[in-house]
């Protein structure tokens, strides 16, 4: 199965990225056996999801969240500017899919919970459109373990931009996306701060002991 790299015009490519990161290799819209493995240990019964691929490998799956990850959900435009963000200048990302015009960030667990609190003290929160954050008792359609042929007449509606290919994949936390949301905001406003390291606003009362409060840019 031929790969295709990452193209940053294309809000649902799979990504390769710049050097830099924990992982800068081309990247595929094919889901290897690690990383089916890695999606199935999300479920307490990852042997029935299994089961459920062989049958119906065609077929989107229902998995649980806040296990083996979070998810944070984007509309596509949005979306495709942190991915662009997040291979060029950041960290990279995990795994990405997309779903009916909306792109979901495979996050750390925990993320769900984190990054809404962040945002809630980011002043550049209210140029970005909603984010839905899906953790611990959320639930999230990820795509079929292989993508469509070209045979196909249009993309379908649940797809692997950035497949998982590792029993266990680095993934981005709170931290991670929020850095690259609010560059994406920055950068649509024209701000010159665009390109400015960012420090979400935190009660003091939650930073630890050593560390010391710094002035939000």
């Amino acid at each position: 199965m031929t790969s295709r790299q990452y193209d940053p015009r294309d809000p649902f490519s799979p990504g390769s990225g710049a050097p830099g990161g924990p992982s800068r290799q081309p990247r595929s819209a094919h889901v290897t056996l690690a990383g089916a493995d890695w999606l199935a240990s999300a479920s307490p019964f990852p042997r029935s999801v299994h089961a459920l691929w062989i049958d119906c490998p065609a077929n989107p799956v229902a998995l649980p969240c806040g296990v083996a990850f979070d998810v944070v959900s984007a509309p596509a435009l949005f979306g495709r500017r942190v991915l662009d963000r997040l291979w060029q200048k950041g960290p990279g990302s995990g795994p990405v899919a997309a779903q009916r015009g909306r792109l979901q960030l495979f996050a750390a667990p925990g993320t769900a919970q984190r990054l809404p609190a962040l945002l809630g003290w980011e002043e550049w929160a209210r140029a970005m459109p909603p984010l839905l954050c899906h953790g611990t008792g959320d639930t999230v359609t990820v795509p079929p373990l292989y993508p469509s042929g070209p045979e196909e007449p249009a993309p379908p509606v649940s797809r692997w931009v950035v497949a998982p290919e590792a029993r266990h994949p680095w993934l981005p936390d709170a931290e991670a996306l929020l850095w690259a949301c609010v560059r994406v905001a920055r950068a649509a406003a024209g701000s010159p701060l665009a390109e400015l390291p960012v420090r979400p606003r935190q009660r003091t009362a939650e930073l630890s002991p050593e560390v010391t409060p710094e002035p939000a840019m």
